[in-house]
């Protein structure tokens, strides 16, 4: 059997510790697997968590992990730290500058810097890699890198943060609305004191933008990612979705097309029967359209200790059984520019949600409005009776331009008639 792979782990949060209790578990299986041992030769953070004592004595304890990224016999840096800069980035950078292979579940960390410090690897002979930082425990990079190898991706998209799809899955079930059920989340561990990243759509964002450069072989672009979130999505839209045959989805998209590509991430509307409409609470979903293959689809746990630790110890594998690819399906150096498509040229159909004073010609204005930006009505929802009072105006649009929505929106809150600002989600048809 050949030497063992040496490995260093910086952080020993949830994932690091998932990453220990697997090698410890699993060493005989993963040697014969790798056809030698995976050596855990050193552990970096700041404190030792109780639960991991008895399976780490032994292993080298290194207060500084930037000594310990360029120590001599460690062959690969594990980086669980999290954050795009700061240490994290620094014990990377050390780690690939010293000639060694780095695995990271730091998805920020590779949506921002990515491309540099795949060039470093490149230039001093290591591995980057990083299946655990999109989709936790799905190894959709892997198949875009590998299985989908002989197709030309032209679209990707899924539900890739659990949290949201916890949330929105728990308003539709209890009829809840945004806040109380963030407030649940939080309390079980779902979401974080500060859940911005996930809910606002950023963690989706970063996880889209390698998913981009990887599927379509272009650098990544993380600052062209069209970014909305779910904080204003409410229990009325959530039953409203329903009744009109769709369910409401936190999506990460993107297209290539002959005029460039499109990423964008947002809530949308997708048919019930539509197989990501099904993937319910903290699981995660992804969707890979080839031109030979066709259709894809992947799903599974995209996040916590257990499956994102397989990811991060899936890398490992490779790098022991000597393969190597290049971290963005091919080399920096030939990776193609694309012409980024802005989310104004983006057309499909709309749900339009008005809270309108209860009395009559109304629709008929509203339905002027939407005439003159040459927007046409498909559906029309009206509940309730309630003369002088708010009720729910609900207009489901045929295709219509981004750019004439955004002003028929504008439009519709200076009517004295609107009350509430305008819900407007976008239609997938999926």
């Amino acid at each position: 059997m050949n030497d063992p792979l040496k490995v260093s782990i910086v952080g020993l949060g949830t994932v690091g510790g998932g990453v220990v209790k697997i090698l410890a578990e699993h060493a005989d299986l993963l040697a014969k697997r790798c056809g030698r041992a995976i050596e855990l030769a050193g552990v970096s953070a700041l404190e030792m968590p109780y639960d991991l004592k008895d399976m780490l004595a032994g292993v080298p304890w290194h207060d500084n992990a930037l000594d310990m990224a360029k120590a001599e016999g460690i062959d690969v840096v594990v980086e669980l730290i999290g954050g795009s800069d700061g240490i994290a980035k620094s014990v990377v950078e050390t780690a690939l500058g010293a000639g060694k292979s780095v695995v990271t579940a730091n998805k920020a960390l590779i949506a921002h810097h990515g491309l540099e410090m795949a060039k470093t690897a490149e230039a001093n002979g290591g591995v980057l890699a990083f299946e655990a930082a999109v989709a936790g425990g799905i190894p959709i990079l892997k198949a875009i890198r590998e299985s989908l190898a002989a197709n030309q991706l032209h679209t990707v998209y899924g539900i890739l943060n659990g949290t949201c799809n916890y949330i929105l899955t728990k308003m539709e079930q209890t009829g809840q609305d945004f806040a109380d059920v963030l407030a649940e989340a939080q309390d079980l561990g779902y979401a974080e004191a500060d859940p911005s990243f996930d809910v606002d759509g950023i963690d989706s964002a970063h996880k889209l933008a390698i998913l981009t450069s990887l599927s379509f072989g272009c650098p990544i672009d993380f600052d062209q990612v069209y970014v909305e979130g779910i904080r204003t999505i409410t229990a009325m839209d959530i039953g409203f979705a329903s009744e009109l045959g769709y369910r409401i989805k936190l999506l990460a998209i993107t297209k290539r097309t002959n005029g460039g590509v499109l990423q964008r991430v947002h809530p949308c509307m997708i048919k019930l029967d539509s197989p990501i409409a099904r993937v319910h609470g903290v699981i995660n979903a992804v969707v890979a359209e080839g031109d030979f293959v066709g259709r894809t689809v992947y799903e599974g746990a995209g996040a916590g200790e257990r499956p994102t630790a397989s990811a991060v110890v899936a890398d490992l594998v490779d790098i022991a059984r000597g393969i190597s690819a290049p971290a963005f399906s091919v080399p920096v150096a030939d990776l193609t520019g694309l012409p980024d498509q802005p989310m104004e040229s983006h057309r499909g159909a709309f749900y339009l949600r008005l809270m309108v004073v209860d009395e009559s010609g109304v629709l008929a204005k509203v339905s002027e409005l939407l005439r003159d930006e040459d927007v046409s009505i498909e559906t029309v929802l009206q509940r309730g009776r309630d003369p002088g009072e708010t009720v729910p105006l609900i207009l489901v649009t045929h295709e219509a331009e981004k750019t004439s929505m955004a002003r028929v929106r504008a439009k519709l809150r200076s009517m004295a008639e609107v009350m509430e600002d305008p819900a407007l989600i976008r239609i997938e048809p999926l």
